[in-house]
């Protein structure tokens, strides 16, 4: 195996025996040939596009498919089986719709991954997987173009999760699904693409998932409410319980619904956080508080938690089999060994959080305050630039992102404890779980750490931005706002991409950068937008403070 998709990734290049996040090399043959596979569908699927023939299920399935290959998401290999055997019906339906657009007239000759048929074995299938890997394109491509389409790959996956998610909640992303299917046929086996139609490609996907995020944003402020200041209790009430993780707002309200009288108390983690924001969640008083989060100790955590766990998105790596028996996966999570729930009937999650002890006692109760999305933020705007204005606001500072396991990641503790008290910090994903619970205090009655949300809510972080930049006349990257974004998967890839695509420069990113850049394209993406990587809290703080 050779993956290189998270920050993870080993010695800094890349897992060859076996995923730091705990992937198999079994799983990432199949995740591998899963995405070839899209490409040949893709590239059907983008000509019949281009004479306005679309698939709805050949789109959900693009999603689904890329979905799948986040990291952490699924390491079940009977279930990447199953996708592997849709993807034939999906390709044979693909080239249907693609010869029919054509309408008789002369059609192009295709070969590669179009005309891939997946073997009936696991094993086979693997074997399959093993020949397309990134080693085999290295040699075919070169290193450089072979890092710019991984960028890309890697950016549309985190696009779509994010579309996913919009599109459960009822919108419609059918433009994220069509340009998965230009961006893949593009990148296909035997396809010639130049540097700066990948750059291109980058940036598009940029664009589109900015569309993506503004859908969710829209998906989630119409169902649940926009979010709003809110104190969150840290500490265990007495009572049966279950943690909800992950970042699916639509399963936690469900499962809040089917909770209700049942004498069992839910409580957010890690990404899950934010929900205590929105007016239409909190209304559940058996929704009693936030439990852990931090990557580092979520082992610890899960140990301790005495119910059931839910995992609603990728969130953790492999789980322990110490906790197998009480947690469960909905959605596309699927990992060998934990039983999943289809069809959101979590009647199973109850019964296992009744028959586990719960929390004894109640302890002496912790909290800290969220909900500032771009409705909460915006409308104390005037206060927010009057105190620029006045000199009490001298800057702005945006640290977030992804948590993760690997060390170093204690640096963004150690930056946000140094900036000035002049100053306000922005938060969003699950890295703020490294700073979120130290007291920074208020300027004005404004907090100095205003939380946005959960990854999925870079879109306020944005339209924040965008707003006071409007506010100012100016443009962002003339506002006193400095970018110290942390990484993990491809969701961070995907705003990262959109925050370019936006022509936002001087992001610092850590702990490290990515694997997947060559040299070469770090020196593009320094010399087009500044971006570069963390060096030391103190360093990178005194250079933010010159802007």
């Amino acid at each position: 195996m050779f993956c290189y998709q998270c920050e993870q990734s080993s010695q800094r290049t890349g897992c060859t025996s076996f995923g730091v996040c705990g992937k198999d090399p079994e799983t990432a043959a199949l995740q591998d040939l899963l995405l070839y596979a899209l490409k040949g569908i893709s590239v059907y699927a983008h000509r019949a596009a281009q004479k306005g023939v679309r698939s709805p299920e050949l789109e959900q399935f693009a999603l689904d498919a890329l979905f799948t290959t986040v990291t952490n998401v699924n390491f079940d290999p009977v279930r990447l089986q199953g996708l592997l055997k849709e993807s034939g019906v999906h390709l044979a339906a693909a080239k249907k719709l693609y010869l029919e657009s054509c309408a008789g007239a002369e059609t192009a000759q295709f070969n590669g991954a179009t005309c891939f048929v997946p073997a009936d074995s696991v094993d086979d299938l693997v074997r399959q997987g093993e020949k397309i890997g990134i080693e085999t394109r290295l040699e075919e491509l070169g290193a450089d173009v072979l890092s710019l389409e991984e960028l890309l790959t890697y950016g549309m996956k985190g696009m779509a999760s994010y579309a996913w998610h919009a599109k459960d909640g009822g919108a419609d992303v059918g433009a994220v699904a069509l340009f998965v299917f230009e961006a893949l046929a593009a990148i296909a086996p035997g396809e010639k693409t130049t540097i700066d139609q990948l750059v291109g490609l980058c940036l598009k996907c940029g664009e589109i998932n900015f569309h993506a995020l503004a859908e969710l944003d829209g998906v989630h402020t119409k169902e649940f409410g926009h979010p709003s200041p809110t104190e969150v209790r840290l500490t265990p009430v007495k009572g049966k319980c279950i943690l909800v993780s992950g970042h699916n707002l639509e399963d936690l309200m469900e499962l809040l619904e089917q909770t209700k009288d049942k004498g069992v108390n839910i409580y957010t983690h890690g990404e899950m956080l934010p929900a205590h924001g929105y007016p239409e969640l909190r209304k559940y008083k058996h929704l009693v508080g936030n439990y852990g989060g931090a990557w580092q100790d979520q082992a610890k955590e899960f140990d301790a938690f005495p119910g059931a766990i839910l995992m609603t998105t990728n969130c953790i790596q492999r789980p322990k089999q110490s906790y197998f028996g009480r947690i469960f996966t909905c959605g596309l999570v699927a990992w060998p060994g934990v039983q999943h729930i289809g069809g959101r009937d979590f009647s199973s999650v109850v019964e296992c959080a009744l028959a586990q002890p719960g929390f004894a006692e109640e302890e002496e109760k912790k909290t800290l305050v969220l909900g500032f999305g771009h409705n909460a933020v915006l409308g104390v705007a005037d206060k927010v630039i009057e105190a620029v204005k006045a000199g009490a606001i001298r800057h702005f500072f945006l640290v977030g992102g992804c948590d993760g396991a690997k060390t170093g990641r204690n640096y963004y503790t150690e930056f946000t404890e140094k900036v000035p008290q002049d100053c306000v910090i922005l938060t969003l994903g699950c890295g703020k779980f490294r700073f979120n619970r130290n007291d920074f205090g208020a300027i004005g009655g404004i907090p100095r750490l205003l939380d946005c949300g959960q990854c999925n809510d870079a879109y306020s972080a944005i339209k924040i931005a965008v707003a006071l930049a409007e506010a100012f006349g100016c443009g962002v990257n003339d506002l006193p706002l400095s970018m110290n974004i942390s990484w993990y998967e491809q969701k961070a890839v995907a705003v990262l991409l959109t925050l370019l695509y936006l022509g936002v420069r001087n992001i610092r990113l850590g702990p490290t950068m990515p694997a997947f850049v060559t040299p070469t394209v770090a020196s593009v993406l320094e010399e087009k937008f500044n971006l570069r990587g963390i060096t030391s809290a103190e360093a990178d703080l005194a250079e933010f403070l010159k802007k």
